[in-house]
């Protein structure tokens, strides 16, 4: 335990007050001993925070944004460029995760002999389990297969045992962790314990480990999609399974459906009106429940989320620097989203923005897209509330040049100037926020599984097990795009596995971007190399007063993307601390 010392000047404050938090006197007292489970959750949303590396997050670290520039060399840089190796990443996955499962560790061999009522012990076990399994999960997606320490604690003085465990046995220990607790804990946590692990969150990690476990980088079903050989001292059980099983997309199906069958989630559907103002010529309108699921605390869709206090988290990450205190880092540890993700949205009518019939204008790009554009992206002339004199309305954002004088009509925002890309990520931002210093706070917390991702992970594993759609599939997917907006929201008929697979994962893409998914669902589906590996784009508005020119233009430097980058390199420290028997085998061509 951290034994916290405040201490003053001699001559004004000649004591040392230290605290009496012990190990002995967190776990003899009930109040305490929560709170140090309370405190294993703090870091729950760690793995896909967009200010993860402090110039992004995973979003910035792939194909969906691009990371502010910084002159310090970080995580989401050496992915995106493909200069990553194990001396140089981000060890943070490693260390906050094996941190937190030892202090589950420590909380479950203490709980037993605490004070408290013992009806309140199984509960909090169990959330104890599933946040040691969802640790061990966020390890599995970066590594693999992952030193299993079971319900050991070691001190610096031990010689520790880290040698790899398989990548099956880190499935089958996660599932068995949330087996357990799911049979503890009620459907959904309500009120005072909303937020906390309920049975419905055991159910939905299932469905991610049983969904990614069916994939084609952990279960390849072809020699073509094995990437690498059990040659050598690298064993490839340690990373996949050593044989393929069509049988685990019809798992991954069952768990889905197993937290669609409890009854107690549902897509946010709801149409608000914001707030419009007399006089002025700027208006929102109303927004869908894709908009307002991010917006409500407690929903129906959010199965397990990062709870937090009121914040405006998201708006400093994410809006222009003009939008907020000028004197501040707000808007550089977030990502800037590129044109290629900007050109994924279709158009409002479901056609693709490359089909001639779509009615797509290259001169009015953002005209009758995909809502879920408008709500996920600002682009130029995007409307947001600012601070004008003693009112806050809506009035469209400026990311354009003058094209008399070529300087951005802002002196911050513009492609190159204030953004690298020409857009501002706009996902889960409130709009009604002006999001400066002075500005009052959301009540916003970040989603980690949501109600939609269940909806898509089980249209991809039935679509993948069954070798084509059935109208269950149909239906998942179409619930997401009618709640998007899209107008017929319906799917074509008589669709074959490949034409659903790529519906699928367009879905995924659009509803779950800058949620920490994509990084990992492109590695998953081993299409990394058509995605990750790549020049990217952004948008550069000119205008005059009577005219807009629209020009798309290369962002920087290309993506580059090796084979080895389909896993994270265990840090180097790590593998540098191992020896002999014991040697902790690093991930292939690392």
């Amino acid at each position: 335990m951290l034994m916290v010392t405040s201490c003053g000047q001699k001559d004004l404050l000649d004591v040392t007050v230290t605290s009496d938090l012990t190990e002995e006197t967190v776990f003899s007292d009930s109040a305490r001993t929560i709170a140090f489970l309370s405190d294993i959750y703090n870091n729950i949303g760690f793995s896909t925070s967009p200010t993860r590396f402090n110039n992004g997050g995973l979003d910035a670290a792939c194909d969906e944004a691009e990371p502010y520039p910084s002159n310090v060399v970080r995580t989401t840089s050496l992915f995106a460029q493909g200069t990553v190796n194990a001396s140089s990443v981000s060890d943070d996955a490693w260390s906050v995760c094996y941190t937190n499962i030892r202090r589950v560790n420590k909380f479950l061999m203490k709980i037993d002999a605490n004070p408290m009522q013992d009806y309140l012990k199984p509960t909090l076990k169990a959330e104890a389990r599933f946040l040691r399994a969802w640790y061990y999960f966020i390890l599995v997606q970066h590594y693999g297969g992952i030193p299993l320490v079971g319900d050991d604690i070691y001190t610096q003085d031990d010689k520790i045992n880290i040698v790899r465990n398989t990548f099956e046995d880190c499935v089958n220990y996660i599932l068995a962790e949330c087996d357990k607790s799911a049979l503890v804990l009620t459907n959904t946590r309500e009120q005072g314990q909303y937020g906390r692990i309920s049975r419905g969150a055991c159910l939905a990690l299932k469905s991610r480990v049983l969904l990614y476990a069916a994939s084609p980088l952990y279960n390849p079903a072809t020699p073509e999609q094995t990437l690498f050989s059990d040659a050598g001292a690298f064993k490839a059980n340690l990373i996949r399974y050593a044989t393929y099983d069509k049988e685990r997309w019809h798992l991954a199906a069952l768990a889905a459906k197993e937290v669609m069958d409890l009854g107690a989630f549902s897509l946010v559907d709801t149409v608000k009106q914001l707030s419009t103002f007399v006089g002025k010529d700027s208006i929102y309108g109303s927004v869908n429940g894709f908009y307002s699921v991010f917006q409500d605390r407690v929903n129906t869709e959010y199965i397990l989320a990062r709870m937090q206090g009121d914040n405006a988290e998201l708006e400093h990450a994410w809006l222009p620097p003009t939008r907020k205190d000028p004197g501040s880092n707000d808007g550089k540890n977030g990502g800037f989203p590129y044109q290629e993700f900007v050109d994924a949205f279709e158009m409002a009518n479901g056609k693709a923005i490359n089909d001639p019939t779509s009615g797509y204008k290259a001169n009015d790009p953002y005209k009758n897209r995909d809502p879920r554009l408008n709500f996920s992206i600002i682009h130029d002339s995007t409307l947001h509330k600012l601070r004008q004199a003693s009112q806050i309305f809506p009035v469209p954002i400026t990311i354009y040049l003058d094209a008399v004088t070529l300087i951005p009509k802002s002196t911050k925002d513009a492609f190159s100037k204030g953004t690298p890309t020409g857009y501002y990520v706009y996902k889960m931002v409130n709009k009604e926020k002006a999001g400066d210093w002075f500005e009052d706070a959301t009540k916003r917390c970040f989603p980690l599984m949501r109600y939609a991702e269940i909806l898509l992970n089980y249209a991809e594993a039935l679509n993948e097990w069954n070798g084509g759609p059935n109208k269950e599939v149909y239906d998942a997917v179409e619930l997401i795009r009618k709640r998007a907006g899209i107008n017929p929201y319906a799917l074509k008929a008589g669709l074959n596995q490949e034409e659903m697979r790529t519906i699928i994962h367009h879905e995924r893409r659009i509803e779950l971007s800058y949620e920490g998914h994509r990084f990992f669902d492109v590695r998953r589906w081993l299409e990394a190399f058509g995605t990750q590996d790549q020049q990217m784009h952004g948008m550069k508005v000119l205008r005059t007063a009577t005219t807009v020119n629209y020009e798309i233009l290369e962002v920087s430097y290309p993506h580059k993307f090796r084979k080895c980058m389909y896993y994270w390199p265990i840090p180097e420290k790590e593998v540098g601390k191992s020896v002999g028997d014991n040697k902790l085998v690093q991930n292939p061509e690392w």
